[in-house]
């Protein structure tokens, strides 16, 4: 099921035959750097029962999503909507994208559907993401994306991390 689309996009659902794809994604280093622990070693199997666990409640349009070219309906990352506060009016999102496609304006796009999906297809009211400080370009895309930050913390490992938010007001 295609969740929305952008201009160069296509957001949808992850099917068996995309585990390949995103297995390599997953196995680059570069790829996984600013991904909670970073952790770039994973199987086959691994990732299907990440994606089974996370995707659970595809139903309520929660979940990981494979990010695809509309011209070649190549993968080129995962987008993510994820129930992390037990409170059904809020989402975090999160995406990972391959590295060769990074700096190419695609994050802006995956983070703005997002958001869009999150208000006027989930009707959900606010979109938190959260990041590395150290992950200077998706601060910097939270930001073009209309997002505050509302909190600054640290990680048990005594990493940085940021907390944005935006709300549609409803």
């Amino acid at each position: 099921m295609i969740r929305f689309q952008t201009n160069r996009l296509i957001i949808r659902d992850i099917h068996t035959e995309d585990l390949d794809f995103l297995l390599e994604i997953y196995s680059r280093k570069e790829n996984m750097k600013y991904i909670s622990d970073g952790r770039y070693k994973w199987t086959k199997e691994q990732l299907a029962e990440k994606y089974a666990k996370c995707n659970k409640n595809y139903e309520s349009g929660i979940g990981v999503f494979a990010v695809c070219l509309i011209d070649s309906n190549t993968v080129i990352g995962e987008a993510g909507l994820f129930d992390s506060f037990d409170d059904t009016d809020k989402l975090e999102s999160g995406y990972i994208l391959d590295a060769v496609y990074w700096r190419q304006g695609f994050g802006k796009e995956i983070c703005n559907g997002l958001i869009q999906y999150c208000f006027n297809n989930l009707r959900i009211s606010t979109v938190i993401s959260r990041m590395y400080a150290e992950n200077e370009g998706s601060v910097i895309l939270s930001e073009r994306c209309g997002m505050n930050r509302i909190s600054t913390g640290e990680t048990t490992e005594g990493r940085t991390f940021y907390e944005y938010e935006i709300s549609n007001g409803i």
